[in-house]
Formats: C-alpha cells, sequence, structure tokens
C-alpha cells in the first residue's frame, strides 16, 4: 500500500479556513455544550454502571473499568445535543412522544429495561436489575407462554398531525438518553479491544485494561458489553436504529484491519505517482471513518430517526454529516497532538505514541512529502533503531502537523456549516462551539 502524499498547494485553502473558523468562534454568547445537557451527561454515567452488572465480580469490574474514569463523553454530549436541536421538527414526532410514555418497546425510560423474552430464556443474571432478569436453572419445565400483553395503539389524532415545530423548552425522549448510553458502551467495548491489539499498558488515567486484569478478561469485557449494547439495541424498536449501530460494530473491525496493513512504495520510488497517493490517502481517511467517525455519524443520524425523522427529510442527514465531519476532525487532531505530546512523569507516557505503534498518521505523512527519508521508517513501521526519533525530528522540521491541523479544521467548518439547515436554537449554537472546542483542545 501506498501511503498519500498531498501536494503543498491542497493545503492553501485550508490554512484559511483555519483562521475562519477562529474568528467565527469567538461569540461570548455561545452556550458552552457540555453544561446545556449536565443532568443527562451525568444520568448516563451512572445507569450505564446499572446496565453492566453481572453475576461475575470479575467481568463487572472490568466493564466498568473506563466508565468509571474521566471521560469526554464527546459521543453522547452529540447524541442529545442533535435530539434538542431537531425533536419536534420530523414528521413522525407526535407519534415518538406518545409512544415515550407509553409502557412499550421503545417507550418510556423504565420499559427499555424490559426483555422481549422470557427472562429465564436470556439468562443474562444481572444483580442490580434484579426485576428484569433472571440466573440460570439447571431445570427447565414446558410451560405455554402467557398471553401476550395487549399494546396501547396510538390515537387517529396523533398519526395525523402535521406541526412541526422545534419542542420549547428542550425535550429528550427516554429512547434517545438510552442510545447514548448504547453508543458509550460500543466505544468503552472498542477500547478494550483496541488495548488488546496495541499492547498498550497505559490508558489516559492510568493502565490500560490489558494491563490491569490481563488480555484475557479485557477481551471477554468488551464482548461482555457488546453483548449488553446489543440487548439495550433492541429494546429501543426501531430496525433503521439497529441495522445503523450494529453496522458500527462492522465498521470498527474494518478500520482496525486497514490500520494494520503495511505501507509500501512501488519500485522503491520515494515519491508515489498522485493517482496511487490520492488512493492511498483515501485509505488513510477511510481508516479514520471507521474507527472513529462511523460511531459518531451514525449515532447522530440514529438520534434524530428516534425523535421521528423519517426519509425525506433534512435532518437526519444534517446529523450524519455534522457527526462525520466532527468525528474525521475529532481523529486529526487526535493525529497532531500526538506528536505534540511530552512525556507524561507520572505516568511515564511518551509522546508519540502512534509511532510507537508503527502507526504513519496525517503528520508524518505530510512530512514525507518533504522529507524523502520518511519513506523508509514508513514501510518498516519505525521498528529499526532510532525510527520514532528520526520520525519525530523529520515532522517537526516539515509543515506535517500544521497541514493536519488545517485539514481537521477543514472538516469542522464542514461539520457547523451543515447545522445552518436546522432552525436557531441553543442546542444548534452549542453544536457549532463544539467544531471549535473540538480543534482547540489539547488533549
Amino acid at each position: 500500500m501506498i501511503i498519500v502524499l498531498l501536494p503543498r498547494s491542497s493545503c492553501r485553502p485550508l490554512i484559511s479556513l483555519a483562521s475562519s473558523i477562529s474568528a467565527h468562534n469567538t461569540s461570548p454568547c455561545r452556550p458552552d455544550p457540555f453544561a446545556l445537557v449536565a443532568p443527562q451527561l451525568s444520568q448516563i454515567r451512572t445507569d450505564l454502571v446499572r446496565l453492566l452488572g453481572s453475576a461475575h465480580p470479575g467481568l463487572e469490574e472490568i466493564a466498568n473499568y473506563y466508565f468509571l474514569r474521566p471521560s469526554k463523553q464527546l459521543r453522547p454530549l452529540i447524541i442529545m445535543l442533535l435530539a434538542q436541536a431537531t425533536n419536534g421538527l420530523g414528521k413522525n414526532w407526535s407519534l415518538k412522544k406518545w409512544t415515550s410514555e407509553q409502557a412499550r418497546p421503545g417507550g418510556r425510560a423504565e420499559s427499555l429495561n424490559e426483555p422481549l423474552s422470557r427472562a429465564n430464556i436470556l439468562n443474562d443474571w444481572n444483580p442490580k436489575m434484579e426485576a428484569q432478569t433472571s440466573s440460570y436453572d439447571s431445570l427447565l419445565s414446558l410451560s405455554l407462554p402467557s398471553t401476550p400483553t395487549q399494546l396501547p395503539v396510538p390515537p387517529t389524532s396523533i398519526c395525523s398531525t402535521t406541526e412541526r415545530t422545534l419542542i420549547s423548552p428542550a425535550f429528550i425522549l427516554p429512547t434517545q438518553l438510552r442510545l447514548a448510553q448504547i453508543v458509550e458502551m460500543v466505544h468503552a467495548a472498542s477500547l478494550l479491544h483496541d488495548d488488546v491489539i496495541d499492547e498498550s499498558p497505559l490508558r489516559r488515567g492510568g493502565l490500560s485494561a490489558p494491563e490491569a486484569f490481563g488480555n484475557k478478561f479485557a477481551v471477554l469485557g468488551g464482548n461482555f458489553i457488546l453483548g449488553r449494547a446489543s440487548i439495550a439495541l433492541s429494546r429501543l424498536g426501531d430496525p433503521e436504529v439497529t441495522q445503523l449501530i450494529a453496522s458500527v460494530m462492522s465498521n470498527l473491525v474494518e478500520g482496525e484491519i486497514l490500520q494494520m496493513q503495511d505501507v509500501e512504495s512501488p519500485d522503491g520510488q520515494e515519491f508515489p505517482s498522485s493517482q496511487v497517493a490520492k488512493k492511498a490517502w483515501t485509505v488513510y481517511l477511510q481508516k479514520t471513518y471507521m474507527k472513529t467517525a462511523s460511531l459518531m455519524a451514525k449515532g447522530a443520524r440514529s438520534s434524530v430517526i428516534l425523535g421521528g425523522c423519517a426519509d425525506g427529510e433534512i435532518y437526519k442527514e444534517v446529523a450524519y454529516a455534522y457527526g462525520r465531519n466532527i468525528g474525521i476532525a475529532f481523529q486529526l487532531v487526535d493525529d497532531v497532538l500526538d506528536y505534540e505530546a511530552v512525556e507524561d512523569t507520572q505516568l511515564g507516557k511518551p509522546g508519540g505514541a502512534d509511532l510507537q505503534l508503527g502507526l504513519a498518521t496525517g503528520p508524518a505523512l505530510y512530512a514525507w512529502e518533504e522529507h524523502p527519508e520518511m519513506g523508509p521508517l514508513i514501510e518498516r513501521k519505525f521498528s529499526g533503531a532510532g525510527d520514532v526519533e528520526l520520525a519525530r525530528t523529520l515532522v517537526r522540521k516539515s509543515a506535517g502537523v500544521e497541514r493536519t491541523r488545517a485539514l481537521a479544521v477543514a472538516y469542522a467548518t464542514q461539520a457547523r456549516e451543515v447545522l445552518q439547515a436546522l432552525p436557531e436554537s441553543e442546542a444548534r449554537a452549542a453544536l457549532e462551539s463544539l467544531t471549535e472546542r473540538v480543534i482547540k483542545r489539547k488533549s
């Protein structure tokens, strides 16, 4: 595979965008996105610990390991802000709002914990949810199933309403809150698996789960979380949302495979052809989408679907485009920060962790354009003696960091621009503010 080397000219408009986003986002009146949904974010974290209860104490401990640490909570934040920015606009909003008040799948918050199959068939014991779960019993007697409960039918007036205005004050449905929890569960499971693959001894805030519990428990813990996430997903009662989030799990695996692929120059060329370079850059961004942006984009789209937005309405497209663009921007900034990181004396964590893992991210790819000697380092994944230090030096001598940050600004700007299709609201302003925070973050 060939790593892409974009021509220097391709970054000139992006650098101007950096100035644009900085100038655009200086309004002191823009709300703090985290403060706007702070109570819900706190509730999500509390309920997650309850959802992941297990009869096996060790499994529960590792499942909660990353949830009990400080977290950016960016993914649930996007889901809830988009819920507030779109609830009431979709043609199915009245039906979704009515359903949220009923005891049925996809309904009241307490109904989201009710099993769709008998608890003694699921055998998914959760000591923190005794009323909805059942432990394994060695004896099972054959019995006739109980008569299904008749689900309430929505009144005709609800199904025929045509009023579409943004709900005020802002309101988040129970299904949207549960979606935010599911997305956090999928993210945490991916961290557990990634840390096994990367053999990472450290994770922000302390030891990684594999280092603390061992690889086997880390893998099993990730699988356990995905199982619980899948159960919760089915109880939302929306097939399209189930499809979207399930596809994220496949995307995460595909992204990991893309990241593991080798980088090779044809016939020892220092600079690939423009056609090969374009293809390689596409692969790099595809990996970025699969591993990071997919969950944000599809979680965002799922949020507005649960709020009643249907096919043919712009709001689903806005949500997906926003999540996709801000997700890629977020990862590109991560790639930049990895080169700006310094030795953490408390954890002993060096900067340049991506290089230690053999990963050539945006700054290294741009540096290769300016310094041909970067090519062999990338091809052997910085595995030679002194490769990591030399690669850092070459990146610092190049415009790689600045150009990668400019590319991140371009994606963040696109994320902000698609929001203009939504009506003005505090939530929309918070989503706009979030694009600036993603670009300016330092960790």
